[in-house]
């Protein structure tokens, strides 16, 4: 089960249809009896949370808090400052922009880090957006 909360009072958030989404999501990339949360946030909250868990001073998109535990991937924070800027930035609906985000985070969660795999996370995340309609 993903759990979606709303953290923040800037944007309106359907968190029942993110919910759904991201249970579509995890399904895809084979997590299908897990858990997970993702939580939408305000650039401040994403910009705490980057300093104090990364050393970075600075707003991002999405940060992923994996778990350990097999049934419960972990946390997902989502910018909606940041996301609704990319989205306006790329030409991409604000909708459009979370979806990717909460698959980005979804993959993160999985194991998957761009940073270290050879372009693997990033060519799976690519295939998923097609089958996920993204």
């Amino acid at each position: 089960m993903i759990e979606a909360v709303n953290r923040q009072r800037k944007i309106k958030i359907d968190t029942k249809a993110w919910e759904t989404f991201a249970e579509r999501a995890a399904h895809a990339i084979g997590k299908i009896d897990s858990s997970a949360t993702v939580a939408f946030v305000s650039d401040q909250t994403i910009r705490q949370l980057n300093r104090q868990f990364r050393g970075t001073d600075k707003a991002t998109d999405v940060l992923s808090f994996p778990a350990e535990d097999e049934l419960n991937l972990g946390d997902i924070a989502i910018s909606v400052d940041t996301a609704a800027a990319q989205a306006k930035e790329n030409d991409l609906t604000f909708e459009n922009e979370v979806a990717q985000l909460i698959l980005h985070g979804l993959l993160h969660l999985s194991g998957y880090d761009h940073e270290t795999d050879n372009g693997e996370m990033n060519r799976l995340e690519l295939r998923l957006r097609r089958k996920l309609g993204i």
